[in-house]
């Protein structure tokens, strides 16, 4: 893929290195998926209302310039109503602990995260870091402070 970002991996000790890397499912894909690498290749069963840090196996290095940003997955969402609830996560380029994810069940039903499943995917995207300066005032615009939460056009 040109002009492709490399994003190392490690793995932790105890994890399964069968399940692979992330991977993305299509070659249109802008998250690649991150599997539930858990202990004992055991399960999860997450009540509803419930919320895991679900382990990947994987330590990450996100090269400068550069975050990882963690994103439910829509068919789980939609089905299941499990979610991330800190969507996006983001991983900064100077974190190099575990990858794990915070996964919620916002459904009504129990839901069971089972070794291998695949439970978020994640987004490499290029990071800004501003500049602040205070001043004494504002420059105007035809909007200015009116329609909090809105840009007051219907």
């Amino acid at each position: 893929m040109p002009g492709a970002v490399e994003i190392a991996f490690a793995w932790e000790p105890e994890a399964d290195r069968s399940l692979g890397l992330p991977f993305y499912a299509t070659p249109g894909a802008a998250g690649a998926d991150l599997r539930a690498n858990l202990p004992d290749r055991g399960r999860i069963v997450l009540a509803p209302g419930a919320r895991v840090l679900v382990p990947t196996g994987l330590r990450i290095a996100v090269p400068d310039g550069f975050e990882v940003q963690i994103r439910p997955r829509s068919g789980l969402a939609l089905k299941h109503g499990i979610t991330l609830p800190n969507a996006p996560g983001t991983i900064d380029s100077d974190y190099r602990g575990p990858l794990g994810v915070i996964v919620l069940n916002a459904g009504k039903a129990a839901y069971e995260i089972m070794h291998g499943d695949r439970i978020a995917q994640m987004v490499v995207a290029p990071v800004v870091q501003a500049r602040f300066a205070e001043c004494d005032a504002l420059p105007a615009t035809p909007r200015g402070a009116s329609g909090f939460g809105s840009t007051g056009v219907r």
